[in-house]
């Protein structure tokens, strides 16, 4: 069977798995990055769902499936959320760390290491999450096309990962990994990186069409994300399920 495995990604962040819940450590960005993403993706489903803008708990009785979890820096918040949430990562490492960190903190997460395409779930789910993922699997469309199989139709997918641009190579490469050293050098290969209309391309043939696409900048004066209509770095789509 064919995989969207990359097993020098898998190793790479294995061994930055132990410091997925430091705030000051390797994955310092992803937490800085993390309330612009829930923000966004929250209020979509609100908008999809049509759900009490101030309902608390409003993801009861939601399905979600978070692919590529790592230490679960998305699975907790969402479960807090009152999400039946299915965090998937294909490093053992890392999956042991999201169990571990759960139990502290008292959430009911099913953590499983596996890969999409080999995922055995009865069920189909009502959200999917692909956050900084496809830029580090082996076989894009193999990836998508598993994903959009394990999507409820009317189902939302969120993939948000790096535009393969100059100015993304300047920011992303160049700049966070050899000048603020924000992230280990060789995290990311500009090479695998993918332009919004080939992902939407490969989204629309696995009939998930685009709902909204928006870009994420950062402010370094102010040291926060905010989302943006430039797509040339960080950007995400939503897309729903026909």
């Amino acid at each position: 069977m064919s995989s969207t495995i990359n097993k020098e990604e898998i190793q790479k962040f294995s061994r930055l798995a132990d410091e997925w819940w430091d705030l000051n450590g390797k994955f310092k960005p992803l937490h800085m990055f993390n309330p612009i993403r829930i923000e966004y993706i929250t209020e979509k489903i609100k908008n999809h769902y049509r759900i009490d803008k101030n309902k608390t708990n409003f993801l009861n009785g939601f399905d979600v499936l978070d692919i590529g979890c790592g230490g679960g820096l998305i699975s907790e918040p969402l479960t807090r959320l009152g999400a039946n949430l299915t965090g998937i990562d294909a490093s053992e490492k890392n999956i042991n760390v999201a169990k571990l960190h759960s139990k502290k903190n008292n959430l009911k997460i099913n953590y499983l290491n596996t890969s999409p395409e080999k995922l055995k779930s009865e069920k189909k789910f009502d959200i999917i999450l692909n956050l900084e993922i496809v830029e580090h699997v082996e076989d894009v469309n193999l990836y998508i096309e598993s994903c959009a199989k394990l999507l409820k139709n009317n189902g939302l997918m969120f993939t948000a990962t790096l535009n393969r641009s100059f100015t993304s190579y300047i920011k992303a490469i160049i700049g966070a990994e050899y000048i603020l050293r924000w992230l280990p050098i060789g995290t990311h290969d500009w090479n695998k990186f993918i332009k919004p209309e080939e992902l939407e391309k490969i989204l629309t043939k696995n009939k998930c069409n685009t709902v909204d696409i928006a870009g994420f900048q950062f402010n370094p004066i102010l040291k926060r994300w905010r989302r943006s209509k430039d797509l040339s770095v960080n950007y995400i789509i939503c897309s729903l399920k026909n």
